[in-house]
């Protein structure tokens, strides 16, 4: 990631009709009085709503300069395909983003990938050992969890001490595809094993069908790289 890139910031609650709205704008088809009704309806005081169009800018409406054009991408298969599950491009758009969001989402993805489940504490735990042991690391993994609740990638049970996977959504765009793996290796910061992409923890809400060395090879905005006698790995396209 680049440097600019935040540490934490993920800090609130975002449905993903609020989501939806944000990236609505960015095509076009919506106005920010629209995402500005939303949030009203949902009574958030000033400073709340204030802090989830901060993130929602980060998102959709004013991303960081080096992830515009992945953005825009995302706004552009959305477009063509108005029928391709909205909660994908968020969540594409969220890992590329926020760290923050994609560890929760890696955690939770590697935790839960036997029994279909995991603890919350367990992942508060974890996040607390790359984040530092604070009220606000807590606080802002429940925002992600709550959060990928509202998308439908996850529910939280036994009153919150358990998180469960949700069916996961079938991605058969190669477009789409291409565009999730490539939030992933931007999120992990390094050339990805192609073997390994139809079990990344941090998609584990979404079940590729595609074939994926195929669609890597076929996208230029990544390359496959030779890793061994018979493997290769996905790595970002470097951009001149």
């Amino acid at each position: 990631m680049n440097s600019s890139a935040p540490k934490i910031g993920f800090d609130r609650l975002i449905r993903l009709e609020w989501a939806t709205a944000a990236l609505g704008i960015r095509a076009g088809v919506a106005g920010l009085d629209d995402l500005n009704a939303l949030l009203d309806a949902a009574e958030l005081g000033a400073e709340a709503k204030k802090k989830t169009r901060t993130v929602l800018n980060r998102l959709w409406l004013e991303p960081r300069a080096e992830l515009v054009d992945f953005a825009d991408r995302g706004v552009a298969i959305h477009m063509a395909q108005p029928d391709i599950p909205v909660s994908a491009l968020c969540w594409g758009i969220s890992v590329a983003t926020y760290p923050f969001f994609g560890k929760v989402a890696e955690l939770v993805g590697r935790l839960s990938a036997i029994q279909g489940d995991c603890a919350s504490a367990e992942v508060h735990r974890r996040m607390s050992e790359t984040y530092g042991e604070r009220e606000g690391t807590r606080r802002m993994t429940n925002m992600v969890i709550q959060s990928q609740a509202s998308w439908g990638a996850v529910e939280r049970v036994e009153k919150g001490k358990r998180v469960a996977r949700l069916a996961p959504t079938e991605i058969y765009n190669d477009e789409l595809t291409a565009w999730l793996i490539e939030a992933a290796v931007c999120y992990a910061g390094k050339p990805v094993s192609v073997p390994s992409l139809n079990s990344l923890p941090v998609l584990f809400p979404f079940n590729l069908t595609r074939p994926l060395a195929y669609v890597v090879s076929n996208s230029p905005n990544l390359d496959l790289m030779p890793a061994g006698p018979s493997n290769h790995s996905v790595a970002l396209h470097a951009r001149a």
